[in-house]
């Protein structure tokens, strides 16, 4: 008979792009009210890879990720993905951004095998959850670090931004004994 098991834990993170500094502060904020205490911030890197955000966001958009102390179920993904996208809009309101985003919001979670982001876009590599939400595993642990996949972003696939979900893989592995 098969059992069935609890997922291994998962470290919430949250990529963030913005154009301003005040405008990861609010996130910050909105972000530690529903999800706890930030123990980790990336440096803050300027988004170069694409021109998709730009016409909605303006340029200069620069990358941030935040990782959260406490624990998360892997399967609640997509509702905080639909927390992410409700607070895409308040913050948008409160910056006085009626056409287009203050932020754009990519949650997701890592855990020891791998870096799973939650999207609203259905692609041919991505798992319907619930909600209008799909995920995607977009970095994979290997050896000693995390590799990219054939679909993951450029931006992912930085030598920064892999070291960085590294640090937040190495807290996963020191909570759970590994």
């Amino acid at each position: 008979m098969i059992s069935h098991k609890k997922p291994e834990p998962a470290k919430l993170v949250c990529p963030v792009l913005a154009a301003e500094e005040s405008r990861f502060e609010r996130v910050e904020m909105v972000m530690q009210e529903e999800y706890g205490p930030i123990d980790l911030i990336s440096a803050t890197w300027n988004f170069d890879f694409t021109d998709y955000y730009e016409e909605e966001m303006g340029t200069g958009l620069k990358r941030r990720i935040y990782s959260f102390r406490n624990p998360i179920d892997p399967a609640r993904l997509a509702d905080i993905k639909v927390f992410t996208n409700m607070q895409e809009k308040n913050i948008s309101q409160y910056f006085g951004n009626k056409n287009g985003r203050a932020v754009n919001l990519d949650p997701g979670y890592v855990c020891q095998s791998k870096l799973v982001l939650a999207s609203t876009k259905d692609y041919s590599h991505r798992v319907y959850l619930h909600s209008g939400i799909f995920a995607e595993i977009t970095l994979q642990w290997k050896g000693h670090g995390f590799m990219p996949l054939e679909t993951t972003y450029p931006d992912y696939r930085s030598k920064e931004y892999r070291e960085f979900f590294a640090m937040v893989r190495s807290i996963i592995v020191k909570t759970d004994g590994d």
